[in-house]
């Protein structure tokens, strides 16, 4: 079962029951409001990087984890991408070997995002990462 917390005015949210198959539907919803805000042009970049932050969030959390968007306020300002999860533990980032099929997840936001980052809450962590706008 999917949380929907918001999606109106400046930010969307939603909670998803760590399973593997939210991993399709948080890129799904994602999209989807990307789309209703008129940010077609982040779309596929951001529901790769949603994709990637919520599938590490499953191998190592059992709890629910957060997405939330919140688009730019104002031309030249990024949109921000947070997943949250209930383990307080940060990612690391680090180098796969040519043969390794994981470890890439971290560096694939690190390369893409303008800034990204991690924060901790009183119940776990979130990961955050900003892109800007194309043009």
């Amino acid at each position: 079962m999917i949380g929907v917390i918001d999606t109106r005015g400046d930010c969307a949210a939603w909670t998803f029951p760590a399973d593997p198959g939210v991993v399709r539907t948080a890129r799904t919803v994602v999209r989807r409001q990307l789309a209703a805000w008129g940010l077609d042009a982040l779309e596929d970049v951001t529901a790769l990087l949603v994709s990637e932050l919520v599938t590490n969030s499953l191998r190592y959390a059992h709890g629910p984890i957060g997405v939330r968007l919140t688009p730019p306020e104002e031309v030249g300002s990024p949109l921000l991408v947070e997943v949250s999860d209930p383990v307080p533990d940060a990612p690391r980032e680090r180098r796969a070997g040519p043969d390794e099929e994981t470890g890439r997840g971290l560096q694939l936001v690190a390369c893409t995002s303008c800034r990204w980052g991690t924060r901790r809450g009183r119940r776990g962590k979130t990961v955050w990462f900003e892109l800007a706008l194309p043009g």
